[in-house]
């Protein structure tokens, strides 16, 4: 008889301890729940949308390098005929309306030159480089300045290159742009798809195409004399795009 009655009470406390558990893993779920619940409805609802703007480059700027070689055994000679011939071309580039803070020395090298043979090195002279780049702002002076540094002396014409001389305002535009379609763009997303959007959170600016001028060219070495009346070329500057792309994240509910 009382070996029953324990039989009774162990089963009775595995039923409670069975009830128990489950009463507290239910209560679990419940919580986790109602927890889950509580960060949906707390956690702040964001969508980001990305776009690309553009803007239009006209240039206003030519660059163009140009130069002097000199060679020669006599330093001295070589130096002054260089010389001469660069402040040559930089007075009558001054003279078609190029002011002085547009013209930049770039290369003042002397070098020595050798011929290597088979019976040992053989000293030849000096080359003396001398080269300046050249910003034109007028246009229909462009040729004149090719024309004037081979003219005037001058035997190395390098690249000629278009550019903007303020990127940061043509790369603003291009930045406003984007934004705007990025703001049509999400307006157009909430219409669709019943979001209602609140504020911008953030903006992050994930790219410009870049954009280094585009040129016509290479460096030319050539003999005055022979080059001294060539024909003053047409130049046309054209244009050209920048595009910047852009994200923007909102709020909304």
């Amino acid at each position: 008889m009382e070996q029953k009655q324990i039989d009774f009470s162990k089963r009775v406390f595995i039923l409670t301890a069975i009830v128990v558990v489950g009463l507290i893993g239910l209560w679990t779920v419940q919580s986790i729940n109602s927890l889950m619940g509580w960060f949906s409805s707390h956690t702040p609802r964001e969508i980001s949308v990305f776009a690309e703007g553009k803007a239009t480059i006209v240039p206003d700027v030519a660059l163009i390098r140009a130069g002097v070689t000199t060679e020669g055994k006599d330093i001295e000679i070589i130096v002054n005929e260089n010389n001469t011939k660069m402040n040559a071309i930089i007075e009558m580039i001054k003279s078609l309306g190029v002011e002085a803070k547009d013209i930049q020395t770039t290369n003042y090298s002397l070098t020595q030159r050798y011929d290597y043979l088979e019976t040992g090195r053989y000293f030849r002279g000096y080359t003396l480089n001398q080269e300046i780049a050249i910003k034109v702002r007028d246009f229909t002076k462009v040729g004149d300045v090719l024309e004037v540094s081979v003219s005037k002396g001058g035997n190395l014409i390098g690249s000629l290159q278009f550019t903007v001389d303020d990127m940061d305002k043509v790369k603003a535009l291009a930045l406003e742009d984007a934004i705007t379609n990025a703001k049509q763009k999400a307006q157009s997303i909430a219409k669709a798809s019943g979001l209602k959007l609140k504020k911008i959170i953030n903006i992050y600016e994930s790219g410009v195409t870049p954009y280094y001028g585009y040129s016509m060219g290479g460096g030319v070495a050539m003999d005055a004399k022979m080059e001294s009346g060539i024909a003053v070329p047409q130049i046309e500057a054209g244009e050209q795009e920048i595009t910047v792309s852009v994200t923007l994240t909102y709020r909304i509910k």
